[in-house]
């Protein structure tokens, strides 16, 4: 029990610090549903465990190796996180086509509400991913945290101690949009678009961020 806690302190004082993470949880939390947010927590949830359990079995030592690597995700990172934080300060920015379209079928309308759905799915995905994966400082990070830890305890110890930090994220993830969630009603639609416009440009900051180490790497 004594290494379970100590993987679950360790892993909530990990994800507690206002990152991507925490903000893209807290907007969804903001802006969609209970059901959709707590959907979405889950999501970056398991995007989440599964850096968690790659830090402590060393996948940093990959973007140390090979550089060309860390390269392409602080490009590629820093690029689609400026799109998410852009589609949060400025909401039809990317909105393709036209919604106000009708149609007379109702086998059409079926389709087009299945398709609005999968790729609400599919942006949510892409979104956990990118706000959790695409940091390659944060995955050197944890890896000399959780891999340090991983050298010095026995498999006996390091089940519990590991089991403690995916612990802490489902934790953290969960009960950080159910209590934004039960506050949402009492701001009002102008409070909720200035957070996202606020939410946005810090997400778009971390872009930048990004860029601008990909540039000093390559010069």
């Amino acid at each position: 029990m004594g290494f379970y806690l100590q993987g679950l302190t360790m892993g909530l004082a990990y994800v507690a610090p206002i990152g991507m993470q925490n903000l893209f949880v807290i907007n969804s939390a903001l802006t969609k549903t209970r059901r959709k947010a707590v959907f979405t927590a889950i999501i970056v949830t398991i995007f989440d465990v599964a850096l968690s359990l790659s830090c402590f079995f060393g996948v940093g030592a990959l973007m140390q190796r090979y550089e060309w690597l860390q390269l392409a995700v602080l490009a590629v990172g820093g690029a689609v996180v400026i799109r998410i934080g852009l589609g949060l300060i400025f909401p039809g920015l990317f909105r393709h086509g036209n919604d106000s379209t009708s149609h007379s079928t109702a086998s059409t309308t079926d389709a087009e509400i299945t398709d609005k759905r999968a790729d609400g799915l599919a942006k949510t995905v892409t979104t956990a991913c990118v706000v959790t994966w695409f940091n390659p400082q944060a995955i050197i990070d944890g890896t000399l945290m959780l891999g340090a830890f991983s050298a010095t305890l026995s498999a006996s110890q390091a089940s519990p101690f590991i089991i403690g930090v995916e612990s802490a994220s489902a934790l953290w993830f969960l009960g950080l949009t159910l209590v934004i969630s039960a506050f949402s009603q009492r701001f009002s639609p102008k409070i909720i678009n200035t957070l996202n416009k606020v939410c946005g440009s810090i997400i778009v900051l971390y872009g930048i961020k990004l860029l601008v180490e990909f540039i000093m790497a390559v010069l």
